[in-house]
């Protein structure tokens, strides 16, 4: 089988959330986070870029390490993660890189020749008297940068604000010089925090965190996540820093809103914050965003989807999907690994991830291993009714499918093209301490399905793969 774009859309073994991709040089390359299989909190390792040609999204390359945390002066000791960072383009053709550290209120800034080569530590905004943005009297802590520059100016968007938290204003918009790190404006707020929001279009999608802006035409869109956390929201505006109305919800890592294929309240995915942006890419624009893995918030992975504007600039949210980049349907025939699941839950409905790391009712997806090893990803924990959907394929004369499961489970997995629809098949499994097919008959209908694999019995499943033919 060809190579096909999937969602995630790096290895099963990368944890890159809060995407922020930008095309350079007829390649898109993804600067995140950078989290920990299994890890303990968020942003535990160094920066790490990927990226992969404009012409074929399937094909990722890691770059490597292009920042350390211990590079930041004021983390030499390490005490300190990288939080969600954004790079652009200066005037002078360097790659600028802005992130805030997790400890301190203040944006530093890295530069570069290259857009993937070693960084290196430049300074701290900072305004014409040289104190620094955070630090002042009056200013709000700075947190999770997005940059976007125009000409001789860089616009810099930070802010985080939780619910109820009157301390914090709203996102903020800074204006920056050609040097790419001295204010030139003060910040101005965007989008308002939920204490501020009353009579505004932000109402109910008020601003939390994750700032970041495009501009398609002469349109600025300002994607962020909201105090409902699961959602990628957007506002719109005509002007970089002020008159943004909020347009709606792009994404969701739960589904919630979405109601093409369930009620519209259900969700589909064990949720939790939400990170990313949209980008153009040979003349298609699609969103990054992420899951959350392992049963916690702490292993996030990268996702994609491809979406669409309006006549009037509106972008309908978009459902998860196992496709990413592929531009459509995914090939009905071949072997699929269970990590490419866009749906997982279970009887007992739950929207976010939580502490779900401490329930063992719930299916998640993990790996074998440390962080690092370049293992394939799975799914544990199918217990009786817990269900993994994978969307779509295009299905051609498929009549058998083969599962590979393991573990203390004697029961049998359902074959259903809906998350609620009829059994097509069962397919019988017993416990094996080792990967273990098995197989089974089964009339798929031609066309565009989606595949449910729901598991029925005692004990616990793991789930490795599935083979349509």
């Amino acid at each position: 089988m060809k190579k096909q774009g999937l969602n995630p859309y790096l290895p099963s073994w990368e944890y890159i959330p809060d995407a922020e991709p930008h095309v350079f040089n007829d390649r898109v390359y993804v600067y995140g986070s950078h989290d920990c299989f299994n890890g303990h909190a968020y942003c535990l390792n160094d920066y790490v870029c990927w990226s992969a040609p404009i012409d074929n999204l399937a094909n990722w390359q890691y770059e490597g390490v292009i920042y350390k945390k211990t590079d930041d002066p004021l983390n030499q000791t390490a005490e300190m993660c990288l939080y969600a960072p954004d790079a652009t383009v200066g005037p002078d053709g360097r790659y600028y890189l802005y992130y805030v550290l997790d400890k301190v209120p203040v944006v530093s800034v890295a530069v570069c020749d290259s857009p993937a080569g070693k960084y290196e530590f430049y300074g701290y905004v900072r305004d014409a008297d040289g104190f620094l943005l955070g630090e002042r009297d009056g200013d709000e802590p700075q947190f999770d940068p997005g940059v976007l520059t125009e000409g001789t100016k860089t616009y810099l968007y930070t802010g985080f604000c939780a619910k109820g938290d009157k301390s914090r204003s709203g996102s903020m918009a800074t204006v920056l010089g050609p040097d790419m790190i001295t204010i030139l404006e003060e910040p101005k707020i965007i989008a308002p925090s939920e204490p501020y929001s009353k009579g505004s279009s932000f109402e109910g999608h008020e601003f939390f965190e994750a700032p970041s802006m495009r501009k398609k035409g002469d349109t600025y869109y300002f994607v962020y996540s909201s105090i409902v956390m699961h959602e990628l929201c957007y506002a719109t505006s005509n002007h970089p820093t002020e008159n943004f109305v909020c347009r709606g919800v792009i994404v969701s890592n739960n589904d919630l809103h979405i109601d093409s294929y369930k009620p519209v309240n259900k969700p589909m995915f064990y949720g939790g914050n939400n990170h990313g942006s949209i980008v153009e890419i040979s003349g298609k624009w699609y969103v990054f965003y992420h899951r959350h893995t392992n049963g916690s918030n702490f292993s996030r992975q990268g996702c994609v989807e491809p979406i669409e504007f309006l006549e009037d600039g509106a972008i309908p949210q978009v459902e998860m999907t196992s496709c990413g980049t592929n531009g459509g349907p995914l090939i009905g025939r071949g072997e699929y690994p269970a990590f490419i699941a866009c749906n997982l839950f279970c009887r007992d409905e739950e929207m976010y991830t939580g502490d779900l790391w401490m329930n063992t009712q719930f299916p998640k997806i993990t790996q074998d291993g440390k962080d690092g090893d370049e293992e394939i990803g799975y799914i544990i924990n199918m217990t009786e009714s817990a269900t993994a959907g994978f969307k779509y394929f295009d299905c051609k004369g498929i009549r058998n499918i083969k599962i590979k499961v393991r573990g203390y489970c004697s029961g049998a997995f359902e074959v259903k093209t809906s998350w609620d629809g009829p059994a097509l098949a069962k397919i019988p499994v017993k416990f094996t301490n080792v990967w273990t097919e098995y197989s089974s008959d089964v009339l798929i209908p031609d066309g565009v399905q989606a595949l449910y694999l729901t598991y029925t019995g005692n004990g616990r499943a793991a789930l490795a793969s599935f083979t349509l033919e």
